[in-house]
């Protein structure tokens, strides 16, 4: 039996998880986020990673193995890091084993992931870090808008007359959402719009990596928004020679932590087999 804790330092967020492993059977015991907003991610981490110690009954002795993923390398407690691609792609798969493709949809990029049964990355591509398609420039439309983040999937989807945002550059598509609501264009229609836009690039983004019938498994802090997740069903469905089916889960935001705890597990299994015994600080 091996436990294994699993840190993601994001853009926007800290997850942090802790897992079970004995043979095929993988328990999560478990999770804690936090969001940044302009604190100390390090000091985050730590904090949510006492959580969900305090959580599961456990001490930092218990555990064979503390994997990092994102940007948490720099963690001065870790036993190992992961790439995130590799964390993400692990993790999607834990959440739903169908999944053989990923999109992870972050604060600052989208990244479409193939990945083999176990979780190994075969191809990727990302979106540009200043395309108007990241949770950040979701986030600061809602702002905008005045609407609660939890709000803009419900409302994408009561749109009836969507006006899609055409510039990829994120500052000139917030003066387009501006000129939007001068003319008296609805909420909804406008985040439909912006759905849809962001949605089309990240079809293409997936097709372009050979998605065709795969799986594909929703990650990232926009997972659980349901108009987009919803948006990209309908421009994966217009493409010729496509017929992917987009899943998300209820704790896909923690995937990338949740892979990277269960590499971590891996590799403690793999290091204790060869007598090599390695053990978290």
């Amino acid at each position: 039996m091996t436990i294994a804790a699993g840190i993601d330092v994001g853009t926007g967020a800290v997850k942090a998880v802790i897992m079970r492993t004995d043979g095929d059977k993988e328990e999560w015991l478990a999770r804690s986020t936090l969001r940044i907003r302009q604190r100390d991610p390090m000091e985050l981490a730590e904090e949510a990673f006492n959580q969900t110690l305090e959580d599961a009954g456990l001490s930092r002795e218990d555990l064979h193995y503390i994997a990092t993923t994102g940007e948490g390398e720099a963690i001065p407690f870790h036993t190992g890091h992961f790439y995130s691609m590799t964390s993400h792609a692990r993790g999607a798969i834990y959440l739903d084993p169908r999944a053989t493709a990923v999109l992870d949809c972050g604060a600052l990029h989208g990244r479409a992931i193939v990945t083999d049964e176990r979780g190994k990355v075969l191809t990727y591509k990302m979106t540009s870090q200043c395309a108007s398609g990241s949770g950040q420039f979701l986030e600061n439309i809602a702002r905008y808008l005045g609407i609660a983040q939890d709000e803009i999937g419900k409302l994408s989807v009561q749109a009836d007359d969507p006006e899609v945002v055409s510039s990829i550059c994120a500052v000139l598509a917030e003066t387009d959402v501006i000129n939007m609501v001068s003319r008296g264009i609805t909420a909804p229609n406008i985040l439909k719009g912006i759905h849809l836009s962001m949605a089309s690039r990240l079809a293409r983004l997936l097709k372009s990596i050979g998605v065709t019938d795969n799986v594909v498994m929703v990650t990232g802090g926009l997972a659980l928004d349901g108009g987009l997740v919803a948006a990209l069903d309908e421009e994966l469905a217009k493409m010729k020679g496509v017929q992917a089916e987009v899943t998300s889960h209820p704790d896909s935001i923690y995937a990338g932590a949740l892979g990277a705890a269960l590499w971590g597990a891996f590799r403690y299994e793999k290091l204790a087999a060869s007598g090599q015994l390695l053990k978290a600080s």
